[in-house]
């Protein structure tokens, strides 16, 4: 039996690759963006800087992009934030430092007044159509990073961003596990 509606994760960078981190939840006409990084080039790339993600799928579909999402301040999740922008315009939600950074980006590329930014805290959650994204915290070589816990009408998904699990990060903020093993009781995707 075919469900009534579904949930897909598209992935445009950063799976089996280390950079270019970009991927979309998307739940009938509503998509969330996770992350949008750039990679750095080998050594056979010769006069490259970086490389983006292909934005193709989000160009065709840009009419259902609520909101991008970043879950930390890496170079390999945030890169490519001036790049989509100048193709579609969209909010962006992160935590305070990971906004910084990008804000930052934005002031560089002359863009910052062209984008929406929400700043949240761990344990926030951003309702966006029928998906609703819980911030998580998390550690990472890079204070102020966070998982999503993003839930749709027909469960829950995970995505963990980068992190360790770190017990005595510098700012004290341990990474919160029983969030971890409370989503996982009720149950995920």
């Amino acid at each position: 039996m075919k469900p009534e509606s579904e949930t897909k994760i598209i992935v445009l960078g950063g799976l089996g690759e280390v950079g270019k981190n970009m991927y979309c939840v998307m739940h009938e006409n509503a998509i969330v963006i996770i992350d949008a990084g750039i990679c750095f080039p080998e050594g056979g790339l010769l006069g490259i800087d970086y490389i983006l993600p292909d934005f193709t799928f989000l160009k065709q579909n840009q009419d259902k992009i609520k909101a991008l999402l970043i879950t930390h301040g890496h170079e390999d999740h945030i890169g490519g934030i001036p790049y989509i922008l100048k193709q579609i315009n969209m909010p962006i939600y992160g935590t305070k430092l990971t906004v910084g950074l990008v804000e930052n980006k934005l002031s560089e590329h002359n863009m910052l007044d062209m984008v929406t930014i929400y700043p949240v805290e761990s344990g926030d959650v951003v309702v966006l159509d029928k998906i609703k994204v819980e911030f998580i915290r998390a550690t990472h070589s890079i204070a102020d990073a966070c998982s999503l816990a993003i839930t749709t009408p027909i469960g829950t998904i995970i995505h963990t961003g980068d992190f360790k699990v770190d017990y005595t990060p510098i700012d004290g903020r341990v990474m919160d596990l029983n969030r971890f093993s409370t989503l996982g009781k009720k149950g995920v995707l």
